[in-house]
């Protein structure tokens, strides 16, 4: 039997080098742009302090759950999301749909990760001059941008109030509303100099002007350059810049991932840190402007009677499912390359509480900072917040653009979501190159630099139709359904297999076997959650999102009939995956039955590892050559490879 000093812990596949590498590098993925541009608005939209009742709620109720599920099952076999379902084939499906689901998200995540570079080097290149958003007049502008606050009426006298109130309203528009008014009042209006302030409060608010910022205007014309396109029926051309910066990206994805966990785990030590520094410079400069409180009230003041909404419940269960990142096949790969006896159960609350922490955390310094805004531009904070890129690229750099020195402040900000979406992207990139490799070991392990550029290549040129002028849309459309329904579907086989088909009592004695014996209480927890809460919450999840269901849309642009098709397309692919894996692996195997046992080579990877059920003395198991088979998937016979065939963890050492 080799020896634990000569096979390190399956070497030849790769571990982390420290345990601090995997923590970090779970906090980085979970810990995503999500955080920033999403859940504070969630949380103001949803009852303010109050949404983080039904928050916590989802997050024991399923996101702990199958956090530590996940976590627990890729420790335990070292292998990556298509071959760890060893425990039973007739799911491997589950695999291959978490690799498209990450593939796909991939091709667009990316790109965002691109505007957030095209920011920070604009930013940084501006460091002695004003930003390009922070006034109008520049060739991008149109006559409606309005870079002034607007006016403050309430101490105004009559006079000043009409002066102000008659230039934010279209004045042939008023004349046309004359007749109305004074129907309505009975009495004559012949001009619109007749009228009062309350007549123009009260009855013209359809003449209201429809300014824009210039932070939106350079984001949508001059970035995104959408009025060159007329959606997706005509994208328009590519644009260079954009596409320069997206190659820049995945030219940086390449070389953090090019030597596997190793090398991604060093790079980690900065990106999943970083964010921490700027937010916390981001909320001391947000609380010393004048007006943060008014951000502040907005984002955590509870408004309980909203918990009475489903919608509010089904928000929060959304947002810890797509937040931790179960049924991506992230947290299975990255704990795959653990040492065999790392307390990953630990490791699950650890992240799980930094998660959900650095959400608050980050409202506070979002919010603060539009606050801010909303003092200086005479703009309610209801019609300054946002989310997605709204927040990022439009709602937040206006906020900036009103500080002192702000291409400093930009430039921190944009290297802070530089920072958020790599991370996440690391983990996503090496679950979809590490899950391949593990079924194709003899091609594909030893040429590990190769087929990291190749994938990273392919992501690129994928990219490439967003970055065209109306490549927004398609970005859109990706985001709208690549990560939607599928992760659902794909989380409830996954608890259906290991609860109901592996069986839950076998896979807490795998978890106890890394882990030793742990608190009744805690497993009374999971058996709670996993065999009948967190799958009735994920029943409550695609309800809330059958029920709130609508069409892909973008502003005013509603989607056409064949980009509804195309995403739906994407939505069931991965799903369409998992149930030609049941059709497969019952025809390979004999019979559903013969499908859904174990392969006798499932267990721990490394042979002194195998104890108890899965020794060799057990008389369970085979054993070649000496030493206990490790795995791999034969794709010839549809089997798992054992002992000297197994190039998962064979060769030579790194």
């Amino acid at each position: 039997m080799a020896s634990k000093e000569d096979k390190e812990e399956t070497p030849e596949r790769g571990n982390w080098t420290g345990k601090l590498d995997f923590l970090l590098s779970c906090i980085g993925y979970a810990v995503g742009l999500g955080n920033v541009w999403r859940f504070p608005y969630l949380c103001y939209r949803n009852g303010g302090g109050a949404f983080l009742v039904p928050y916590a709620i989802m997050l024991f109720v399923a996101g702990l759950p199958l956090f530590f599920m996940e976590l627990g099952l890729g420790q335990f076999c070292s292998q990556g999301p298509v071959t760890a379902w060893a425990m039973s084939p007739f799911f491997m499906g589950i695999g291959w749909a978490m690799i498209m689901i990450s593939a796909m998200v991939c091709t667009y995540y990316n790109v965002i990760i691109m505007y957030s570079v095209y920011y920070m080097f604009v930013s940084f290149v501006n460091l002695d001059d004003e930003l390009p958003w922070q006034r109008c007049g520049k060739s991008w502008n149109t006559e409606k941008c309005r870079d002034e606050p607007f006016p403050m009426m309430d101490n105004m006298n009559e006079t000043s109030k009409m002066t102000a109130m008659l230039g934010l309203k279209d004045q042939t528009c008023l004349s046309g509303l004359l007749a109305n008014i004074s129907a309505i009042v009975n009495q004559t209006y012949n001009a619109i100099g007749d009228l009062n302030s309350t007549l123009l409060t009260d009855h013209t608010d359809s003449c209201d002007i429809k300014f824009t910022t210039p932070s939106a205007e350079f984001w949508n014309r001059y970035v995104l350059r959408t009025q060159e396109a007329d959606g997706l029926e005509m994208i328009g051309g590519v644009s260079l810049k954009n596409v320069l910066c997206l190659l820049i990206c995945w030219v940086f994805i390449f070389f953090c991932l090019m030597g596997g966990v190793k090398s991604s785990g060093k790079v980690v030590y900065f990106t999943a840190t970083f964010p921490y520094v700027i937010l916390v410079i981001l909320l001391i400069r947000g609380v010393t402007l004048p007006g943060y409180e008014k951000g502040i009230e907005f984002y955590i003041i509870p408004k309980w009677e909203l918990l009475k909404n489903p919608k509010v419940w089904g928000d929060a269960a959304t947002q810890i499912f797509y937040s931790l990142g179960p049924a991506w096949g992230g947290l299975l790969t990255m704990a795959s390359y653990n040492k065999f006896n790392n307390n990953c159960m630990r490791d699950a609350f650890i992240v799980a509480f930094i998660n959900c922490g650095t959400s608050v955390f980050a409202g506070f310094a979002i919010f603060s900072l539009l606050g801010y805004m909303s003092h200086v531009t005479n703009v309610p904070v209801d019609q300054v917040a946002d989310s997605g890129p709204g927040l990022a690229f439009v709602a937040y750099p206006e906020g900036i653009a009103k500080l002192p020195s702000p291409p400093i402040w930009a430039f921190l900000f944009f290297f802070m979501l530089f920072t958020l979406g790599c991370d996440s992207q690391f983990v996503m990139m090496e679950t979809v190159l590490s899950g391949i490799s593990d079924v194709f070991p003899k091609q594909l392990r030893s040429r590990k630099v190769l087929f990291t550029f190749v994938g990273c290549m392919i992501g690129f040129l994928l990219g490439i139709p967003q970055t065209t002028k109306g490549g927004i849309y398609l970005l859109t459309l990706v985001d709208w359904y690549s990560g939607s329904y599928n992760l659902m579907i794909v989380s409830l086989c996954e608890v259906i297999c290991i609860c109901y088909v592996y069986g839950v009592n076998r896979f807490r004695r795998d978890m106890e076997m890394m882990l030793g014996k742990t608190s009744p209480i805690l497993w009374a927890y999971f058996y709670a959650t996993w065999c009948f809460i967190t799958p009735l919450a994920i029943g409550f999840i695609v309800l809330m999102m059958a029920i709130n269901y609508s069409p892909a849309y973008m502003g005013d642009y509603t989607f056409p009939t064949f980009a509804e098709a195309l995403g739906w397309l994407m939505a069931l692919s991965p799903v369409l995956l998992i149930l030609i894996g049941f059709v497969v692996q019952s025809i390979r195997k004999g019979g559903i039955r013969n499908a859904l046992k174990i392969e006798p080579q499932w267990g721990p990877a490394l042979d002194e590892d195998r104890t108890g059920a899965y020794s060799p003395l057990s008389g369970n198991f085979s054993s070649i050559n000496g030493d206990f088979p490790t795995v791999a998937y034969d794709n010839g016979k549809g089997n798992l490879k054992l002992g000297a065939d197994n190039m998962a963890y064979r060769g030579e050492k790194m």
